[in-house]
């Protein structure tokens, strides 16, 4: 069994799979294309937001894959800038439209602060209490199969833990070598909190790393699938997103398993102080 045909269950009893294909930064035109490529691998979970701009693209891969919907798990995010019940339901429901797959399998709330205050210090307490209602709202209503979080810092996970009904299912995090937040992993573990890392291989930033690299040779492997088996070692879910499908199918092939002193290595590496080209964006910029 590779780790395509291996699941996560979510503390409201629902399978995820361990492994999910990430497209952000796939514009709306070509996403239909890579889901599609990415499901004829095998992957079977794909990962969007609103404002990634390519839900209709991801809908469009999903349907045209020939699969039956309840082979498949797709996630969405609401817009970081929606923090007012009203803003989220439409937004919700316009999601599942450009989707057109019957129903959402996880929705988060991309980032506890819009993105031009994010983790500036504004926290959104009560707005994101608002979008959460209009999630449950959606959960019961069956339009949703799960809801979480993403981007979430302790007392903002600790906020819709205190005072929503339904506890989230999952915190997606930016979780690499060289920026782990094991703090944020401890608090998920203790709630049952599913944490998915996306950028796991960093936006390409660590691919000529000395430490990794050597490392990739000792297993056989590419420093991309050292950082995907990183993060899955963590006993998180990540979500690599590539283009080709030889990198696509490339970043699934990550069935070996990296012993206990290389595991204290990469935890123990440099934080990632300089994504490069990729630096302009709030989730990298050291906030």
């Amino acid at each position: 069994m590779t780790i395509l045909d291996q699941h996560y269950t979510l503390n409201n009893g629902i399978e995820i799979p361990k492994l999910g294909f990430g497209t952000w930064l796939i514009d709306d035109d070509k996403a239909a294309a890579a889901v599609q490529t990415a499901l004829k691998v095998g992957y079977r979970y794909i990962d969007t937001a609103q404002a990634y701009e390519n839900e209709r693209g991801v809908g469009e891969g999903v349907r045209a894959s020939g699969l039956k919907r309840d082979e498949l798990f797709v996630s969405t995010k609401v817009q970081a800038e929606f923090k007012d019940y009203r803003s989220v339901k439409d937004s919700i429901e316009a999601s599942l439209k450009a989707l057109d797959i019957d129903y959402i399998d996880l929705l988060l709330i991309h980032a506890p602060e819009p993105w031009a205050h994010f983790h500036e210090g504004d926290h959104c307490f009560e707005g994101n209490l608002e979008a959460w209602k209009a999630m449950e709202e959606e959960l019961k209503a069956g339009n949703v199969r799960a809801i979480g979080v993403s981007n979430f810092e302790k007392v903002d996970l600790d906020n819709i833990l205190e005072h929503g009904e339904v506890r989230p299912a999952v915190n997606q995090l930016l979780t690499h070598v060289g920026n782990t937040r094991f703090d944020l992993l401890d608090q998920a573990r203790e709630h049952d909190i599913l944490v998915e890392a996306y950028s796991p291989i960093a936006h390409g930033e660590m691919k000529g790393n000395a430490t990794l690299t050597a490392m990739a040779a000792k297993y056989g492997v590419s420093v991309p699938q050292l950082m995907i088996r990183y993060c899955l070692e963590l006993g998180t879910l990540p979500l690599p997103k590539a283009s080709s499908e030889a990198h696509i199918k490339a970043n699934a092939e990550v069935d070996f398993r990296i012993g206990a002193e290389d595991m204290k290595t990469l935890r123990d590496m440099p934080k990632v102080s300089d994504y490069g080209d990729s630096s302009y964006f709030p989730v990298f910029s050291g906030k």
